[in-house]
């Protein structure tokens, strides 16, 4: 059962490129450790500060292994400064189906 990782950002208004950069620096690195299945990132069209980071992981532990990497904790700080407010993040498992 994988993992879903949904992070939702907005940026300080003047900050969305710089925030954009630094989602963006974040796909090649994440989907090159083992473990991670998806990485993506979507703009809100009608909200361009608006931001959200879709993720797949194997699991847990690998997400948790995710949080321990050099380029993650570059954008954690990135983040504390271009961040209107916190982001939001959920996880979320996928659901069994009965059939």
């Amino acid at each position: 059962m994988s993992l879903i990782v949904l992070t939702e950002c907005l940026a300080v208004p003047g900050q969305e490129d710089r925030l954009r950069t630094a989602l963006e620096a974040m796909i090649e690195p994440s989907l090159d450790e083992p473990g991670c299945l998806a990485y993506r990132i979507y703009t809100d069209p009608n909200r361009p500060a608006s931001m959200v980071v879709i993720e797949e992981w194997a699991g847990p532990r690998a997400l948790a292994e995710h949080y321990t990497t050099p380029h993650s904790r570059h954008a954690t700080q990135v983040l504390e400064l271009v961040l209107a407010e916190p982001m939001t993040l959920r996880r979320l498992v996928t659901a069994r189906t009965p059939w």
